[in-house]
């Protein structure tokens, strides 16, 4: 699990080994951690392990919408940089689901809630979020249990 501690330390080891996209990306990112505390409960907040995580999970998301965007615009030298920065965000994230793990997991949630229709997918989707906690993103899981609620 990534700590705001272990960020500042992997800050600092990109600072002295004068890597600017690894520098770059913690920069932004312990500001989106900071901004988010700020949000919390002002500038002293401190926000725990699946909050950093949400931060995190968000500043993946925003690059995977700009490379769509850049991909769209034909500029392939940014997709590259946006690329390089999930990479460097990715290695705080936890490890993803295979997709046969999720499969199981969503199979066996719908089992436990007793849903049987597309209009129960509120149920199950509330009860997967703390099962999968973080380790996939909503849109993968909610394809997944539409599809299983289908057949």
């Amino acid at each position: 699990m990534p700590s705001q501690t272990q960020i500042d330390a992997d800050l600092k080891d990109a600072m002295r080994a004068k890597d600017a996209t690894r520098l770059s990306v913690l920069r932004m990112l312990k500001a989106a951690l900071k901004n988010a505390a700020i949000e919390k409960g002002g500038a002293d907040a401190q926000l725990d392990d699946s909050e950093v995580i949400s931060v995190i999970r968000k500043q993946v998301k925003q690059r995977q919408d700009s490379i769509e965007s850049f991909e769209k615009a034909g500029r392939s030298d940014l997709v590259e940089k946006e690329k390089a920065e999930i990479a460097v965000l990715t290695t705080y994230l936890p490890q993803a689901l295979s997709t046969d793990e999720l499969q199981k997991i969503v199979a066996e949630t719908i089992r436990d809630t007793g849903a049987t229709s597309r209009a129960q997918m509120g149920v199950v989707m509330k009860a997967l979020q703390t099962k999968v906690a973080g380790r996939t993103d909503g849109k993968t899981l909610s394809t997944e249990v539409q599809r299983q609620l289908s057949t």
